[in-house]
């Protein structure tokens, strides 16, 4: 009498699928990641770079590097102004621009990646508030429209964009362009006062910092005027 727990001959064994990690286990690699790349941050204190100088760098090769290593900053939450102004002093408005844009869109790739890779499954459930839904709802349906808003207003913190657009369906050529597009103008005018700021009575440099002004105080006005209604809406309730 042969074993049932003995292949046959004839027939090769099962082969049982590898066991997927958990969604909760995922997001927890996700949160000590951002955990991790916080403290790095917090311990470089990368504001240092306003006050001690830039390295001396320049042609094609120098600005690649930078792309890279401004996305990998974005990723670890170095604030963008101070990464922008840095581009500028380096290379100056046209190419620290572009090189601002493409570590802009480099670093909310890889958040945009890490989120949707680790953290999707298990947030997506937790998406019950109305508020929650609707936001979602937007992002997944109008990708492209919602995500060129969100970046051209100054007011919504970049890294929290990123990691909402991947919980969300939003795919990732909306993703990419609408941050490429809508992160430029407020990435230029912060390259252009760093590429001025020896010379803060310069039109552009003067300039630059207005138009830094006017769209924090039009962002202020906006926000201001949503949460009037809403506070007297919940006074009413």
């Amino acid at each position: 009498m042969s074993d049932p727990a003995v292949p046959s001959p004839g027939r090769p064994a099962e082969r049982r699928p590898r066991a997927r990690p958990s969604a909760w286990w995922r997001l927890g690699v996700l949160v000590a990641l951002l955990a991790a790349a916080a403290a790095t941050v917090l311990a470089l204190h990368p504001e240092r770079l306003l006050a001690e100088g830039w390295p001396q760098l320049s042609g094609g090769a120098a600005v690649v590097l930078f792309s890279m290593a401004y996305g990998l900053c974005t990723a670890a939450f170095v604030p963008r102004p101070i990464l922008n102004i840095a581009a500028g002093a380096l290379f100056g408005a046209p190419a620290g621009t572009a090189a601002a844009v493409v570590g802009t869109v480099l670093g909310s790739a890889a958040s945009f990646g890490l989120g949707r890779l680790l953290g999707q499954d298990a947030l997506r459930p937790l998406l019950r508030g109305k508020w929650l839904r609707a936001a979602d709802r937007q992002l997944s349906r109008h990708g492209f429209r919602s995500m060129m808003a969100v970046r051209l207003f100054p007011g919504v913190p970049f890294a929290a964009a990123n990691y909402c657009a991947a919980v969300s369906r939003m795919g990732w050529t909306p993703f990419l362009l609408a941050t490429a597009l809508g992160s430029a103008p407020a990435t230029a005018a912060y390259v252009i006062a760093g590429s001025h700021a020896t010379a803060p009575t310069s039109p552009a440099f003067l300039g630059a910092t207005a138009f830094i002004a006017v769209t924090g105080l039009a962002a202020v006005v906006v926000v201001w005027r949503k949460k009037g209604p809403a506070a007297r809406r919940l006074s009413r309730s």
